[in-house]
């Protein structure tokens, strides 16, 4: 588990590449994209001091 997902943090968050690259189901590659694609948004967010506007207080 953990080493699709540190394919797609690394290689990009496609579910096709995982797909071919570790033979899994669709299905199941998406769900590794889709938990790349929020790590990396998290990433971003916390490096750029982002903060929504809903989770700022005052």
């Amino acid at each position: 588990m953990d080493r699709q997902l540190e394919e797609a943090l690394t290689h990009g968050a496609d579910p096709l590449h995982l797909a071919l690259v570790f033979g899994i189901d669709e299905k199941t590659a998406s769900r590794y994209a889709d938990s790349a694609r929020q790590l990396l948004q998290a990433d971003l967010e916390a490096d750029s001091g982002y903060q929504p506007r809903y989770g700022r207080k005052g």
